[in-house]
């Protein structure tokens, strides 16, 4: 562990100084898009029920729709992170770490604007539906296939592995707190539950996540709601305490503003992964008519994710008062919800955690079956990684918290660092597409992306020849 803490140390800041770098720079180069098209954003959403492509109208039975797409990047979003990953970040950065997952996600929805519309461009058709991400765009957009193949090894380990035993750890907890059940009969029944699901197709994947992700959102944040309207009198006091404990002089002195920023980004970018290169793999499945579309809709996720969803956990810790307590991660939220609503509200969030995290364990798992494939047309492969996920539901849950956390926090780190050097070098054809996209809107039309847009590129993107 103490090998691990340093390794992770180094990384943390690195990713930081990068994360913000690339957040700032984008949101410069898109004009704010995260602000200024939001209500584009929405319209974009809910109009994506329906696949199209103007192109190739003949695979839409081999594709997903747009909405299936943010809802299998949703499913992979919300889970551990914005229930335990909340509590732990504020258990150890205090308050003041909410501040900091608030400044990530809004900056950092431009990171996943540009990674998302450059999956789209250039995505690649497989059997059974478009493949695409950033092994893709590092590979024909940079033209380096080992930095391709060592991203789609980083994503592979990090979410099909490190990222799911996080999943199966907190589930355990939960479940172990509220029922009693034993860590290891909870991860064999995980495991089997999700090995039934993966062995399916992204359809299937993306079936079941369309179905369970929104009745689950929505339930959490009804409940929130009917906690913070029970005590509406704290919001103005807890607001400030968030905001005053971000930049404290006290906690400054204290080293506590470096733990809340580190803790805030850290956890923040766990929760809704904007720049760390796993939404677009999902997101380059889906069938539109312009890559900016699907980059639209993916920004709105990391709203969905960290505005809502982890905003709702942190008030509800907050508004109990029992984050100064010695509990750390789940048992955090359990603990503060049992205080707000009784036992009921302890059992609702070990069910909920249940959804959330089995659903991004369905999630975490594709993007490495996405990168897999990727790298090797070998089934057996496929098989033997279906077997490590299982494998790693199953020690996850029997793990110890904060072994998980390490190796899923080092994992993430190289990953969203090898992704965001690509995403710099290739943000410039994103902006061209959006500008592109721009154009159409101004003229009243629906916009529709051909290769012949941007004619240096035409060639790597295939997908969207005329």
């Amino acid at each position: 562990m103490e090998i691990l803490d340093l390794i992770n140390i180094f990384l943390s800041y690195i990713l930081i100084i990068a994360l913000l770098f690339c957040a700032i720079y984008f949101t410069i180069k898109t004009r704010c898009i995260q602000f200024t098209m939001i209500g584009e954003m929405i319209k974009q959403l809910a109009n994506s029920g329906k696949k199209h492509n103007a192109q190739h109208d003949s695979d839409k039975k081999h594709s997903i729709s747009s909405f299936q797409a943010f809802a299998v990047s949703i499913a992979s979003r919300v889970g551990t992170g914005n229930l335990a990953g909340v509590a732990t970040a504020i258990a150890i950065g205090g308050p003041g770490a909410v501040f900091w997952m608030w400044i990530i996600a809004l900056l950092g929805a431009s990171n996943a604007f540009i990674e998302s519309t450059l999956a789209q461009l250039y995505k690649v058709k497989g059997e059974k539906s478009y493949m695409g991400g950033p092994a893709y765009y590092i590979k024909y957009g940079i033209g380096n296939k080992a930095w391709a193949n060592l991203f789609a090894i980083l994503i592979t380990i990090t979410f099909g592995l490190a990222y799911n035993s996080v999943q199966s750890n907190t589930i355990a907890s939960a479940v172990n707190a509220s029922f009693g059940l034993s860590p290891t009969i909870i991860g064999i029944v995980l495991t089997l539950l999700s090995l039934l699901i993966i062995c399916g197709s992204i359809q299937r994947i993306s079936r079941f996540s369309e179905i369970i992700v929104p009745i689950m959102a929505i339930a959490y944040i009804l409940l929130a709601f009917i906690i913070i309207v029970l005590n509406i009198t704290q919001i103005p006091s807890i607001l400030k305490l968030i905001v005053t404990e971000a930049f404290s002089i006290e906690s400054t002195l204290g080293g506590g503003l470096g733990m809340a920023m580190l803790m805030g980004i850290k956890r923040g970018l766990f929760s809704n992964e904007a720049g760390e290169g796993s939404a677009p793999n999902v997101a380059a499945t889906a069938s539109v008519s312009h890559p900016v579309k699907q980059g639209l809709v993916q920004s709105l996720a990391v709203y969905t994710d960290t505005i809502i969803i982890c905003t709702c956990t942190a008030l509800i810790i907050l508004c109990s008062g029992t984050f100064y307590t010695q509990f750390n991660g789940i048992e955090l939220t359990q603990v503060a919800l049992n205080h707000e609503v009784g036992a009921y509200g302890r059992d609702f969030v070990t069910i909920a955690i249940f959804l959330f995290a089995f659903t991004s364990i369905i999630g975490n798992y594709y993007y490495g079956e996405t990168n897999i494939q990727f790298m090797t047309k070998k089934r057996s492969i496929l098989y033997f990684y279906r077997g490590a996920v299982g494998a790693m539901v199953m020690i996850g849950a029997t793990a110890s918290l904060d072994f998980v956390w390490a190796i899923a926090d080092i994992t993430m780190g190289m990953m969203t660092i090898c992704n965001l050097i690509a995403i710099l070098i290739l943000g410039k054809y994103a902006i061209i597409a959006l500008n592109d996209y721009r154009s159409q809107r101004l003229r009243g039309y629906d916009p529709i992306y051909h290769a012949s847009t941007i004619p240096e590129i035409a060639k790597k993107t295939p997908c969207w020849e005329e």
